[in-house]
């Protein structure tokens, strides 16, 4: 039986891995801003067969409850296996660019609140010497791109930092796995056209559920991504300046 907690748990993909969770008869603890969204989640999740379900309703952009969120959740679960972090927003990059006020908030969000939990999961789990953090990032964290790029600076932030975590934790037995999805159907997505290249949040869920479960350490969602990004990579910067996409 796993001890797993999820910050951002009312996401799609979050609800989607936590389902697989439950059906393992794992006991969860669930972290989400909107109180009667993640009391929704909780109950499906028990339905669904977790031996036991918690949360606890914070903004993650008030930093100070960081380490209460974790300390309840070792409390409640009485201990801690799995974190999986999966909050976040995909704000409007006209508004970001024309607002410091925005950006900052946006980045707040995307980036240093991650950062600040990572750093206190970290050495909660380097001190007991296991644990698995899977953090759901972005491809759009691999290359600065005009049409998002204050949301490609957050992710490609966090990208980095679990990186360094991954070498650093290896040395305690724990697992930092750097998830990074493309396109997802997803209400965050709601706005975008979708293509081909989407996949549902149940597949996002599934991809993610079993790289937790084999301890992957970079996982794209789904698997192609990994060659399209190492494409748009090579591309030139006087090209790449120029595309919109």
């Amino acid at each position: 039986m796993q001890k797993v907690l999820i910050i951002g748990a009312t996401s799609a993909m979050a609800q989607e891995t936590a389902k697989l969770f439950a059906q393992l008869g794992d006991v969860l603890f669930l972290a989400a801003r909107n109180e009667e969204k993640v009391q929704a989640v909780a109950g499906d999740l028990q339905v669904r067969g977790a031996k036991q379900v918690d949360y606890m309703v914070l903004d993650l952009n008030n930093f100070e409850r960081h380490e209460a969120l974790i300390d309840k959740a070792i409390q409640t679960l009485n201990g801690l296996d799995i974190v999986l972090m999966a909050h976040g927003t995909l704000g409007d990059q006209t508004n970001s660019q024309n607002s410091v006020d925005v950006t900052l908030q946006e980045l707040n969000t995307n980036m240093m609140s991650y950062i600040s939990l990572l750093t206190i999961i970290a050495n909660r789990f380097e001190a007991q010497k296991k644990g698995t953090i899977a953090v759901i990032s972005s491809v759009a964290g691999e290359r600065g791109r005009q049409s998002n790029y204050v949301y490609g600076t957050a992710k490609s932030a966090v990208t980095t930092f679990t990186q360094g975590l991954r070498g650093r934790l290896s040395r305690s037995n724990v697992t930092v796995i750097t998830i990074k999805p493309g396109f997802v159907d997803t209400p965050m997505t709601a706005h975008v056209k979708k293509g081909a290249l989407f996949i549902s949040a149940e597949k996002a869920g599934k991809i993610i559920f079993q790289a937790i479960q084999k301890k992957k350490e970079v996982v794209y969602v789904p698997w192609f991504w990994w060659g399209i990004m190492a494409i748009i990579k090579l591309i030139p910067e006087p090209i790449f300046k120029r595309l919109t996409f």
